[in-house]
């Protein structure tokens, strides 16, 4: 952006001044400003494009390295993980990791009671709203 001082600000003022006149001065600085309002916006539309599509190389780039990475380091292991690898512990060796399809253990375990079932379902009930219905031993004519 250009550096303008004080001094050439007050040299554009009187300037103006002199050229448009102080009557019409107003509109003219209301127009400028407008003006000057849609080419940053116009600016600022055409940085975000281009930040967009940088961004977007820059992802495709990353993906071809990733690509790459990933079919070099499937080639050197076909079989999986190398001999000596260590066990992370999410599945024992032998176990297979359970299907997204297949029920979950705990909303079929039997013996499950229904506090059970309600923490799983998210609803809590409070257990001094089911006991509000005692008699108290006063009748209702008032006795």
């Amino acid at each position: 952006m250009p550096d303008i001082g004080a001094s050439e600000l007050l040299l554009i003022a009187v300037v103006a001044i002199l050229v448009i006149g102080p009557k019409d001065l107003p509109l003219a600085m209301r127009t400028a400003g407008r003006w000057i309002g849609k080419m940053r916006k116009l600016t600022s539309h055409f940085r975000t494009g281009m930040d967009a599509m940088i961004r977007e190389a820059e992802m495709e780039e990353m993906e071809k390295k990733w690509a790459a990475q990933n079919q070099r380091i499937m080639s050197e292991h076909p079989d999986g993980a190398p001999a000596g690898a260590e066990q992370t512990g999410a599945y024992p060796s032998g176990t297979p990791a359970p299907k997204a399809s297949e029920p979950s253990a705990t909303s079929d375990t039997p013996g499950a009671t229904g506090a059970d079932d309600a923490a799983q379902s998210g609803t809590v009930t409070d257990p001094a709203s089911t006991q509000g219905d005692a008699p108290s031993g006063k009748t209702a004519s008032g006795g």
